[in-house]
């Protein structure tokens, strides 16, 4: 298979790329600077040529502008926009080729467990409503965006993920050195759920979406065993043989981080793969420790 991916150079850009080249398909980046050989240019603000998708079995979309820093409205336009206009971008550039070649048969788009909101203890599946709160508008826009390329027949699968682990990115890297120096523990109440996933398998849902047709519409990608704050801390430090005894009280998150701290680390989101249970998926990691412990092995 030919796969167009957008964000090919981010976290788990990388991992697909690998992910597709070990199975015999072949990635091809999307770049705004000029391309070099087996990578096609575009503008995500930009109309793109349905021309520049000929020969594509299928488009994912990864590219975004990531949400860690302080967020002021302008940081979260750009958040926004980033995620919305390249959505809608590739979604019509994909519904137009479609139309006239039949390909791409699908269209594979990322999305957040933002989507749900802060929801306590409640269990979220995909059949679940969306909450409040600004990633949750965003995760609506984000997915709605898609629309054109669902609308002319093309597949479309809106990927909500959880809390990546990995060793190069994602929400891990920031959290060794406290723990390292013995200064980690909760955060807040430590009873937020944090959904997690391995990066390994967020690239093999990406491969599994790719290579059957049973997926369409929001998957969530996350593992089958949600933890609560307390408990991910815990299994962190056991890996790094380090106390978790110092809390990091909410009004500390706030002070420190503002909304984003509010959201991304004091909320709680149960959710639950539902769908990709449904379908068959098999997790590399389905258990924490072994996620861990596979994000913390030396390269």
């Amino acid at each position: 298979m030919r796969i167009l991916i957008s964000g090919a150079s981010g976290l788990i850009g990388r991992a697909l790329t690998r992910a597709l080249a070990a199975k015999g398909d072949e990635p091809v980046a999307l770049v705004r600077r000029a391309p070099s050989q087996g990578e096609v240019q575009w503008n995500p603000v930009e109309p793109l040529d349905p021309e520049k998708l000929a020969g594509c079995d299928a488009v994912v979309h990864l590219a975004g502008k990531n949400i860690a820093g302080r967020w002021t409205e302008k940081f979260k336009q750009e958040v926004r926009e980033s995620r919305v206009k390249g959505a809608q971008t590739l979604a019509n550039a994909a519904a137009e080729a479609y139309r006239r070649t039949g390909r791409p048969r699908a269209f594979i788009c990322a999305s957040a467990i933002g989507y749900y909101g802060n929801r306590g203890d409640e269990v979220l599946t995909e059949e679940s409503s969306p909450g409040t709160g600004y990633l949750a508008d965003v995760s609506l826009q984000w997915e709605a965006a898609t629309n054109p390329a669902r609308d002319a027949g093309v597949r479309v699968v809106n990927l909500r993920i959880g809390v990546v682990l990995a060793r190069d990115g994602g929400a891990l890297p920031s959290m060794l050195l406290p723990f390292r120096l013995g200064l980690g523990g909760r955060i807040g109440s430590g009873q937020q759920y944090w959904s997690w996933v391995s990066l390994d398998d967020v690239a093999g849902v990406i491969l599994f979406a790719l290579h059957g047709d049973s997926l369409h519409g929001p998957v969530n990608v996350v593992s089958p065993e949600p933890a609560r704050n307390e408990d991910f801390v815990r299994a962190l430090g056991e890996e790094l043989h380090r106390p978790t005894i110092f809390p990091l009280p909410a009004f500390v998150v706030h002070t420190l981080f503002g909304e984003m701290g509010d959201t991304a680390l004091l909320g709680s989101a149960r959710v639950e793969p539902a769908k990709l249970k449904a379908a068959g998926y098999q997790f590399r990691y389905p258990h924490l420790k072994d996620a861990l412990r596979a994000a913390l092995a030396p390269a």
